[in-house]
């Protein structure tokens, strides 16, 4: 990399941990605390804006979708697997299905951080670090809040054909911050099991929820 190259990445990350740091800044603020003209201020923020790890609003520049993404992942996806594996692994062994651990992702998507696989011969396959839709999905309505009284949601043949999607929201302090799901060939999933499905990741949910709310 060039030496021009290497100051424009240094002047771009000094801009996103000012913006990280100041919580909200305008370009002024930005461009002064960092020593940047205004118009090379704007042009790193634009391009950090475009690529998602900037968004801008009437208050000036915040943290992008993609910074928290990446935040997430790098310093609370670890914890977060760690506090829900015990849960997981009872509900794998209740059901014998793929017990999902997911949160919200970029661009209204969710993203699988975790698994435990199920026992079956016949399971699904192991999708963390893949994304889905929020729209459509179970994963996506519990994350979003849109969960039923019952504490669960069962989307069938929703993002993939021939899969039966349940899922449940996990809070913290009044905030959906992840989502349970079991994931479950629809061939082996009439209704009276998947209700019964539900209710125990519900039950699961709701003890994590328990957890981590003060």
């Amino acid at each position: 990399m060039s030496e021009q190259s290497t100051r424009t990445v240094e002047r771009a990350l000094a801009l996103l941990a000012n913006v990280c740091e100041a919580g909200s800044t305008t370009l002024a603020d930005a461009s002064r605390a960092v020593e940047l003209a205004p118009s090379t201020a704007l042009r790193l923020l634009r391009t950090l804006e475009a690529s998602g790890f900037v968004r801008k609003d009437d208050d000036g520049y915040r943290a992008g979708p993609r910074l928290v993404q990446l935040g997430a992942q790098a310093l609370g996806h670890e914890s977060l697997i760690d506090l829900c594996h015990d849960e997981m692994v009872a509900l794998e062994r209740e059901t014998g299905e793929s017990v999902y651990l997911s949160v919200p992702g970029h661009a209204d998507t969710a993203l699988y951080i975790g698994i435990v696989e199920g026992s079956h011969s016949v399971r699904h396959a192991n999708w963390v670090g893949r994304t889905v839709a929020l729209d459509g999905s179970a994963a996506g309505a519990a994350l979003t809040g849109a969960t039923p009284d019952a504490g669960f949601v069962v989307v069938e043949r929703g993002i993939e054909r021939d899969v039966t999607a349940i899922a449940a929201p996990i809070s913290a302090a009044g905030r959906i911050v992840a989502a349970l799901s079991l994931l479950v060939p629809s061939y082996r999933m009439p209704e009276s099991a998947a209700l019964a499905h539900g209710a125990l990741l519900a039950a699961a949910a709701d003890r994590l929820s328990a957890g981590l709310t003060p």
